[in-house]
């Protein structure tokens, strides 16, 4: 049964900054160990972009060497936070697909795993390119992946969220053309679990019949007032990844809250 790890939001910061008193360097530091220390048998850690918190140079080299402590292999796609061109010169090891866009496909015994680049940029001209966009080329990547994923179902792992989630400020970002990513996701029929990012909470549900999970940051929240349509506004709650296990009827999803997750456990 696949198992995977789950992190999203890093915004990675050059030593000696911080988000809201919060350290990401540490915040992260901390997952990863915990991850080693529990999941070790992972067959991947998929990380669902805004790697760094202003696409600097420092801080993806930070983030290189933080990623390479993770004993489970690594695969990575990027966010409204992340600069593309930054990214793929500092973590050379990444390939990116034939249209240069940081998206990959691995393929398990038991499912297709699929990671899509949905930033929408260049032009990097804020705040429009906080909302995420699949141009026709990546549409068209989808749909062929889908198509030849055989009797395997697939997961797709994506920054930003392919519909609303209740938050008014984040919405606005959201996937930008949700209606064609939909289209193509129905046409197959094989997704079995969308997974995404970018709003610094743990949700679930499902959209157009589809199951999603979205997951906190490991460094900082959004506060969960529902209207507020100020993005920026942020709190310091526990830090957390996912776990996605496959099953022979499903897959499970869970949350790990590592920072105050407990393992020695009392008799209730």
């Amino acid at each position: 049964m696949t198992k995977l790890i789950v992190f999203t939001d890093l915004h990675m910061v050059p030593e000696g900054m911080s988000i809201i008193g919060l350290d990401p360097f540490q915040r992260l530091a901390a997952g990863i160990d915990h991850v080693n220390r529990y999941h070790a048998d992972a067959d991947r850690v998929v990380i669902m972009g805004d790697l760094t918190h202003r696409a600097d140079r420092a801080s993806y080299e930070r983030l290189r060497g933080l990623l390479d402590r993770l004993v489970p292999p690594v695969a990575i796609t990027i966010g409204n936070h992340d600069r593309r061109d930054v990214f793929l010169e500092t973590f050379s090891n990444v390939t990116p697909d034939d249209d240069g866009f940081v998206q990959q496909t691995i393929d398990f015994a038991d499912c297709r795993v699929l990671l899509l680049d949905t930033l929408f940029a260049p032009p990097y001209d804020y705040p429009n390119s906080h909302a995420g966009f699949l141009c026709q080329k990546r549409l068209a990547s989808l749909d062929r992946q889908l198509e030849t994923a055989g009797d395997r179902p697939v997961l797709l792992f994506m920054h930003h969220p392919p519909h609303a989630t209740g938050f008014t400020g984040m919405d606005m970002m959201r996937l930008g053309n949700e209606t064609d990513f939909y289209e193509v996701v129905k046409r197959r029929g094989n997704v079995l679990h969308i997974f995404a990012g970018h709003v610094h909470r743990t949700i679930s549900g499902s959209s157009r019949g589809i199951p999603f999970s979205i997951f906190k940051s490991p460094v900082h929240q959004q506060p969960m007032p529902f209207h507020s349509p100020d993005t920026s506004l942020s709190v310091d709650e526990p830090a957390a990844y996912g776990i996605a296990v496959m099953t022979p009827t499903g897959i499970l999803v869970h949350t790990e809250d590592y920072e105050i997750a407990v393992r020695e456990a009392a008799v209730a």
